[in-house]
């Protein structure tokens, strides 16, 4: 199994791990999670090629949707419904 692959089934359990924590102790994990899944399906998709790093894409979307959805909101100026 390759380094990229390795590191993102690690994510994934690292992500898996966050979300079952209490939600005040959610933030700086899963903020380090969301910034790092960027480098880490760029990478994937530079060593194994573009459908690996779109299914890479797919998974990261689908984990943090609504953190991805919440600041896309935040950055159209939409009301965020009192979200934090």
């Amino acid at each position: 199994m390759s380094l990229p692959l390795i590191l993102a089934a690690l994510w994934a359990i690292a992500a898996t791990i966050v979300a079952l924590l209490p939600m005040r102790m959610q933030y700086v994990p899963g903020l380090t999670l969301l910034l790092l899944a960027p480098a880490l399906v760029a990478f994937l998709g530079y060593t194994h090629g573009i459908l690996p790093a779109l299914l890479g894409l797919a998974a990261f979307i689908s984990m943090f949707r609504n953190p991805l959805r919440y600041l896309y909101c935040r950055a159209r100026g939409v009301d965020t419904g009192g979200a934090p």
